[in-house]
Parts: structure tokens; C-alpha cells; sequence
């Protein structure tokens, strides 16, 4: 029944919300998608949550996770047929989950400052974006290695990572796409071409709208 299924409290272009989405969408376990507007959260969400933000995934009516890494990893490890949780290569989990921490202190705070640059047309854009260059040649140079983040097949890194790289690649789309990092690019086109993508961004009614329930999640893939 649909009332057993987890609730997913999402905003469409967040990328928490995104890779959150992204992984449920992998695990092939549906859930009840609820879009949100930040000025406007339901009071349902509130009740369960004062910290309010998205993605929040709410298991069996009461039990809330609220960090997207979290409801990444609880979901693919309940279910995990790509096996993303185990296409690390040569580095175990461990050290995967610390490089998306890494990843989230410094070069997802940099983006947010090189996409505050553009919009506010600062000064200091060039150093905004060299800022965030730091962690796209990391990125470069695994690519070189290999065609995914960690290995030849895709796992939790590049689901991970995806949205913040897609968020960067907006900000000066045309120096993007003259920027020294073809593989790079080519991996993101990889995403944004796809029908994975194109499910996982798909637009759904306010839930404070309607209130209706809104499966998400492909369970045929």
C-alpha cells in the first residue's frame, strides 16, 4: 500500500535533493515524493523536522534521516542492485564517504561562492572559480585513470558528486565548456543525457497544493 511506503521531502534543483533522489532511484525502491518550496514548507514536514531542509526521507511515519549522504547510504544498503557501495576499486568505503566529506567542506562552499560572483557580478569571479578548479582537476585526474570517479564502473562517488559539478558547469557555461577538463566533461554529459536524469528531475505537483501521493522511484530502471 502507498501508505507504507518512506516519504521523500524534496526540492527539485537542490543537489542534496538530487543525489538523494538519484540513489533511491538506483536502490529501485520506491518511495512518496513530496516537492517543496523553501518559503513555504507543509507543516507536516515541520512536525517531523524543525530543521526543516531537504532532502529529508521519513521511514515507518516518525523515523527521519535529513543528511543526503545519509539517506544515499541507507538506502543503497537496503538495496543496492548496481552495486555502487561496492564499485570503489582499490579504496574502500571508508575513504569514498571522507572524500565526499572532503568534498562537501570545500569545493561545495566554493561553488556556492562562484555562483554568488556571477549573480552578483563581483570582482573576484576568476578567483571564485580557480577556488573550485582545486577539486575539478582531482576529479580530472581520476578520470584519467579510469571511466568513473573511483573504478571502472560507477559508484557512490559519482553519484555523490554529480549535482555540484552540474551546479558548477551553469555558472560560466561557455568557459565550461572550453575548460581543460574533457573527461570531466564528457562523465557529466554522460549524466545529463540520460534517462536516469531526465526521471530524477522530473517536476511534480506541490505537495501543499494537493497533497497527493506521487510515487518516485523506477523500480524497473
Amino acid at each position: 500500500m502507498l501508505s507504507n511506503l518512506p516519504v521523500l521531502y524534496s526540492l527539485q534543483h537542490c543537489p542534496y535533493a538530487m543525489r538523494a533522489r538519484i540513489a533511491i532511484f538506483k536502490s529501485q525502491q520506491p518511495v512518496l515524493i513530496r516537492a517543496i518550496k523553501l518559503n513555504n514548507k507543509p507543516p507536516e514536514m515541520l512536525t517531523l523536522s524543525t530543521k526543516g531542509t531537504v532532502p529529508m526521507l521519513v521511514l515507518n511515519g516518525n523515523e527521519v534521516i535529513e543528511e543526503s549522504l545519509d539517506i544515499m547510504l541507507k538506502v543503497l544498503k537496503d538495496n543496492d542492485p548496481s552495486h555502487l557501495l561496492f564499485s570503489q576499486g582499490e579504496e574502500p568505503l571508508s575513504d569514498i564517504i571522507a572524500i565526499i566529506d572532503e568534498f562537501e567542506q570545500h569545493f561545495f562552499v566554493a561553488v556556492e561562492a562562484y555562483k554568488c560572483a556571477k549573480r552578483y557580478q563581483e570582482n573576484n569571479i576568476v578567483e571564485c572559480r580557480r577556488a573550485c578548479e582545486v577539486y575539478l582537476q582531482k576529479l580530472e585526474d581520476r578520470l584519467s585513470k579510469h571511466a568513473f570517479l573511483a573504478s571502472e564502473r560507477e559508484g557512490l562517488l559519482d553519484i555523490a558528486l554529480m549535482p555540484f559539478v552540474r551546479q558548477f558547469s551553469k555558472v560560466e557555461r561557455q568557459w565550461y565548456q572550453q575548460s581543460p577538463y574533457p573527461k570531466l566533461r564528457a562523465w557529466l554529459s554522460g549524466y545529463l543525457q540520460s534517462a536516469m536524469f531526465t526521471k530524477v528531475m522530473a517536476k511534480h505537483e506541490l505537495w501543499v497544493d494537493g497533497h497527493q501521493d506521487i510515487v518516485f522511484g523506477d523500480i524497473k530502471k
